[in-house]
């Protein structure tokens, strides 16, 4: 399928020619193999695949034993792939590296011996067990790459024309009108209940069936625990028990994670390995608490208050009823009924974030509580930046009366922060400063 990433593999091969290797970071099953082996297959003469997943014993031989010898080494795996390797016209995929964390050390050298170009995927990269012992190769460069986005969503189902529209009316300011804004709805709609990772998007877009992209999504969220109890050892119970909950704390209004949920007496500092973990496997989005909005964000974020959103949220609406047959879960009814309850708000909020992400944002929020005056309580659900601006923005159902939070805070920070922007699933509005946007741009913001 098409993905936009492919664009960012094509820039790196053209500008850097050699000189550096491109890591591809991702959640599992989000498509970076797919990606990786269809660049290989198209912009190359030739290109090996070595999975270090299930990597064989004669090539583990070859990284151990030949790799003094190039040479010897690029035959050898020649002759094993069977794939002829052309100086400057071949690519090398190093396929889920991060099993492998020996071979992603020697890429320093194989990017400075200059014949072949290499393309690394992985997931968990960051974690201690596969970086611990190796030198991270600074001829290396990080990429993520995220679940398939709305747009990329729409070309999955055969249209192409819709995005470009929904940007022209973005940049204008221009409303679409009730019809064209009830189809994207619509779409937008089937987007968050199927989601973004391929094989999901897939099986939709074969048979048009929520139950067969749900059988899919279960599967993923199956592999998920797997990973965690073979993974995260040592505190695997604890990352279950964050995982798990997370669809509970997102249907609460109030959504920051409250450990005290999974465990009345914990403390932060007790499970901080286990968000760590789920953010390193990129499983979940971590929003942060920026308590002074600057151009800085990161400067002021407060790691001890902090919203976790599922990364892909077609997988959140089977996670909140995993336990449960397909009939039984109401959140694909609901939605596309459009019965926008709390519930179901929390899917506008959690693809709110994941477009966000999909565009190159952390994720920030501020919040303020003061126990003396409740009329200074305020928060808002996002903080962006946005022309070398801070942009405060609320995620809101379409029957919201008033923002008092975003009043609030535009207030205390006047002059120091750009547009607000409210998403909701409405048309475009302008009122009172405040540019009210249909959910579906926010990949636009």
């Amino acid at each position: 399928m098409r993905r936009k990433i492919y664009g960012r593999l094509l820039e790196w091969k053209e500008k850097d020619k050699g000189n550096c290797a491109l890591l591809l970071d991702g959640a599992r099953r989000v498509g970076k193999s797919y990606i990786a082996e269809r660049f290989g297959q198209k912009e190359y003469k030739s290109y090996l695949m070595i999975d270090f997943a299930h990597l064989p014993q004669e090539i583990r031989q070859i990284f151990e034993n030949d790799f003094s010898d190039l040479d010897l080494f690029f035959n050898k795996l020649s002759a094993y792939y069977r794939k002829t390797l052309y100086r400057r016209e071949s690519l090398i995929i190093f396929d889920e590296v991060q099993r492998y964390p020996a071979a992603r050390e020697l890429i320093k050298y194989l990017v400075a011996d200059g014949r072949h170009d290499y393309l690394e995927t992985g997931s968990l990269i960051s974690l201690k067990m596969n970086v611990e012992d190796i030198v991270i190769p600074s001829e290396e460069e990080h990429v993520e790459m995220f679940p398939m986005d709305f747009e990329e969503f729409l070309w999955a189902m055969g249209d192409e024309v819709t995005v470009p529209f929904l940007k022209e009316c973005f940049d204008k300011r221009r409303p679409l009108g009730q019809a064209m804004h009830r189809r994207v709805m619509n779409d937008f709609r089937q987007y968050i209940l199927v989601g973004g990772m391929p094989q999901a998007v897939e099986a939709y877009r074969k048979s048009k069936n929520f139950e067969d992209t749900d059988r899919i999504k279960r599967r993923i969220l199956t592999l998920y625990r797997e990973d965690i109890t073979k993974f995260a050892r040592g505190y695997e119970a604890k990352v279950l028990s964050v995982f798990d909950e997370m669809p509970s704390q997102l249907s609460k209004t109030e959504k920051k994670y409250k450990l005290s949920s999974v465990d009345k007496g914990a403390r932060f500092r007790d499970y901080e390995n286990a968000f760590l973990w789920l953010t390193e496997a990129m499983v979940v989005n971590a929003c942060y608490n920026a308590t002074e909005p600057t151009i800085g964000l990161s400067m002021s974020e407060e790691h001890s208050t902090r919203k976790c959103y599922m990364a892909d949220t077609g997988l959140l609406v089977t996670h909140s009823f995993m336990d449960d047959k397909f009939t039984d879960n109401e959140l694909y009814r609901d939605i596309l009924l459009d019965r926008l309850h709390v519930n179901e708000g929390m899917l506008i909020e959690n693809i709110v974030s994941q477009e966000l992400r999909a565009s190159g944002h952390k994720l920030f929020f501020y919040s303020r509580t003061d126990t003396n005056n409740r009329e200074n309580n305020m928060e808002i659900d996002f903080l962006i930046r946005r022309e070398r601006k801070i942009c405060p923005l609320e995620v809101k159902s379409g029957s919201y009366r008033k923002h008092s939070s975003l009043d609030k805070f535009r207030n205390k920070f006047r002059g120091r922060i750009g547009q607000a922007y409210i998403l909701y699933p409405k048309d475009i509005l302008i009122k009172e400063d405040v540019v009210h946007l249909p959910v579906y741009m926010a990949m636009f913001l």
